[in-house]
């Protein structure tokens, strides 16, 4: 197993397994929006990996991309749990099927806390799916005292 960061030249594989991963929890994308999320999605990773707001980590077996997800880093109004007003999100976490239950996903997790670390961020925030709360928590990820809503618009 080959763990990495993610650098500009895998744009293309974060793009993929990123899509690869909305369908398999949503479902066929329409034509037009897979290209409208495959075009957000090009510009969002060449601005933000090259920038640092997005650290992505990629892990591959014989060359096969097998697991990555990303740590966004963004900035909010200050409060006691975040200082300097830096947060890291882990998002977009996807192993394919046929490399599930071999600890890839404990391992990409575990190089991005490492990598929220040394970025000096607070605490990093997630949405996890059923399927991924106890990797969370087996992790030290804690349910906090808010609930989390949200409104469509």
């Amino acid at each position: 197993m080959n763990l990495r960061k993610a650098n500009a030249d895998d744009i293309n594989l974060l793009i993929k397994i990123r899509l690869d991963s909305l369908k398999a929890r949503r479902g066929v994308l329409t034509p037009d929006k897979e290209q409208a999320i495959c075009r957000q999605l090009q510009e969002y990773f060449s601005k933000n990996i090259t920038n640092g707001q997005c650290i992505a980590m990629i892990a591959e077996i014989d060359d096969e991309l097998a697991c990555a997800a990303c740590l966004v880093i963004s900035e909010r109004p200050a409060s006691t749990s975040f200082i300097t007003g830096k947060i890291g999100t882990l998002m977009s976490l996807y192993t394919y099927p046929q490399y599930r239950r071999r600890g890839l996903a404990t391992k990409v997790v575990a190089s991005l806390i490492q990598e929220a670390r040394q970025a000096r961020l607070p605490l990093i925030d997630l949405l996890a799916t059923k399927e991924g709360k106890p990797l969370y928590e087996k992790m030290g990820f804690i349910i906090p005292n808010y609930t989390p809503m949200r409104m469509m618009l």
